[in-house]
């Protein structure tokens, strides 16, 4: 039986040759690991490619790592060492610091979003919201939207007779039926997922959308909510105090990657690649929040999404750009996914965001 140690030290090996490695996401691959039961090599592989988020062109290196620490094979001439990723620094997630090469703002094309992985902890929740939530609460409540179970419960105009019952009641009756009872099937509410963009491009927009993923933590009864970034986050737990100060101050101190780089492909990919996060997209109603400036492969994030979507019941894109009069699509990742979504919302505060998860029961 193989012990942790080997896992252990290929994320110290990685870290060595130069990538951004923290220690969430060395305790999410040896989790994977553990919930894939791999059958060889290639699957410790891959979930690592997948949770450690490694840049496409860095795989080389990375196969080249991981062949010598597992197989045992000699290591390429040459320093492994990315000498064109020369902007970035890795912190743990208690760190404060991390250099990041900035690019000249533009329009949001994708270009104003970076591709790098920056390590920190942002300060949330040092401020009240601005009454944007004022009653979010009892309306979400009505709002959830919700799914039908297969128990059946009591109703006078159900879709199918309750024989038990109407056989007790004929009894009572001399053996004549006065009354049917009828059953319906139950409803219940649907698991929500929400999916907060982080990134340097959301600035602004990511902590208004975790105190919106606060309240429905508090009001849903199912929810699961993850931060995407350069990495991914789950961030449920976290947000569990009914004091949002508390909860956004335990978020501040998970997310590993707020306003750094942006590789939402990469992060969608490491769910969709561990089973138990996958689970949970299905038949869920899904909110993204995310202005979609991608600088990965927009081919790898509109595929990601097209496989989301095909496991969930319904999606929700919110994106701050969309709140411009006449926007349109204008990268290649947002105009191969406006069509796959259910619905694009746009919105840039509290008020507008809410209101566009209230409107989750429109779509059923």
């Amino acid at each position: 039986m193989i012990g942790l140690d080997p896992f252990l030290s290929f994320a110290s090996l990685l870290r060595s040759a130069g990538f951004a490695v923290a220690p969430d996401q060395t305790i999410g691959f040896v989790a994977a690991v553990g919930a894939l039961g791999p059958q060889g090599p290639e699957d410790i592989r891959r979930a690592g490619l997948a949770l450690y988020a490694i840049p496409h062109e860095r795989i080389p290196d990375y196969d080249a790592l991981f062949r010598a620490h597992f197989l045992g094979h000699t290591l390429p001439t040459g320093d492994l060492v990315d000498e064109d990723d020369t902007g970035v620094e890795a912190h743990e997630p208690l760190g404060t610091q991390a250099d990041v090469s900035h690019e000249e703002e533009g329009e949001p094309s994708g270009e104003a979003a970076s591709f790098e992985e920056h390590l920190g902890v942002a300060t949330l929740g040092q401020g009240r919201d601005d009454g944007g939530l004022q009653g979010f609460d009892q309306v979400l409540r009505r709002r959830l939207p919700m799914r039908r179970t297969f128990r059946r419960t009591p109703h006078k105009r159900g879709d199918d007779i309750d024989l038990r019952r109407t056989l007790k009641g004929a009894m009572r009756h001399g053996g004549e039926a006065i009354r049917l009872h009828r059953t319906s099937r139950r409803l219940r509410p649907r698991r929500l997922l929400l999916l907060i963009d982080v990134s340097g491009s959301m600035a602004g927009y990511s902590e208004p959308a975790l105190k919106i993923a606060h309240r429905v933590v508090q009001v849903a009864e199912r929810v699961e909510v993850f931060t995407l970034g350069t990495r991914l986050t789950r961030v449920t737990a976290a947000l569990s105090p009914q004091e949002q100060e508390i909860a956004l101050s335990r978020a501040s101190q998970v997310v590993a990657d707020f306003e750094g780089g942006t590789r939402l492909g990469e992060a969608l990919g490491i769910f969709l690649a561990v089973p138990r996060y996958a689970a949970l997209a299905r038949g869920t109603a899904v909110v993204i929040v995310s202005d979609g400036l991608e600088r990965g492969d927009p081919a790898e994030l509109a595929e990601m999404v097209r496989r989301l979507t095909r496991l969930c019941w319904r999606t929700l894109w919110i994106s701050p750009l969309a709140a411009e009069p006449g926007y349109r699509p204008e990268t290649q990742a947002m105009r191969a996914i406006a069509p796959m979504v259910d619905r694009l919302e746009g919105a840039v505060d509290l008020r507008g965001m809410s209101q566009a998860i209230l409107g989750l029961s429109r779509l059923a």
